[in-house]
């Protein structure tokens, strides 16, 4: 499902709300929490997951083109763990 998708879902269950207001809270929701991503904190929905940000070292890759030795930068990448509830409704029977 993409965001436009998920927009017009909400707006299809919600019909006293306008689209336009539907996507407007789906772009602030989504940019809170980026924003608490991006300085460090970690986003727990309960019953959903939880969203945090996990550090990755350092270290010499290998162009698979070419076979060279590449120095590839450490970055910061997202990282989701499943809640509870969503892992039970995955694997329901």
């Amino acid at each position: 499902m993409i965001k436009s998708e998920l927009v017009q879902k909400i707006a299809d269950n919600n019909p006293h709300l306008y689209q336009r207001d539907v996507e407007n809270i789906v772009n602030a929701i989504l940019n809170e929490i980026t924003e608490a991503l991006a300085g460090g904190n970690r986003v727990e929905l309960r019953g959903f997951g939880a969203f945090s940000v996990k550090n990755r070292p350092a270290r010499t890759g290998r162009n698979p083109r070419t076979g060279a030795k590449v120095e590839v930068e450490e970055k910061w990448v997202p990282f989701f763990k499943t809640g509870k509830e969503l892992r039970e409704r995955l694997n329901a029977d």
